[in-house]
């Protein structure tokens, strides 16, 4: 049974300009369905189902060690979980700078609703 997850407001604000721009560039329809595609991988990581992988090992050994992504299409979902909870910490684009943008992504915020 999946546990619950939610989205902090960093990977809400991600998901929505992801659908903004997928709209604008290929239509609602294609919106539409990679946001679909996004919350499924989200469900699948919260029922243990979605391949992952720690970031300390695969991008920088400094992250927080509980920091762990799995892929979704062109994104990566960045999360970290319990044994009660998933939490989407952000979506990041496949391009973008990741060690970068998943260190700043470890760094504590005040924000970071966990």
């Amino acid at each position: 049974m999946p546990r619950p997850w939610r989205l902090t407001r960093q990977a809400e604000a991600s998901l929505v300009e992801i659908a903004r721009w997928t709209h604008e560039t290929f239509g609602p329809r294609q919106a539409a369905a990679y946001e679909d595609d996004l919350i499924a991988r989200c469900i699948a990581i919260s029922a243990g189902t979605a391949m992952s992988q720690d970031c300390r090992r695969l991008i920088d050994p400094d992250l927080p060690e509980d920091l762990r992504f799995a892929r979704a299409g062109q994104h990566f979902v960045v999360f970290v979980e319990d044994a009660e909870q998933v939490i989407i910490i952000d979506f990041l684009h496949a391009r973008s700078d990741l060690p970068r943008r998943l260190a700043a992504l470890g760094e504590p915020k005040p924000d970071r609703d966990h």
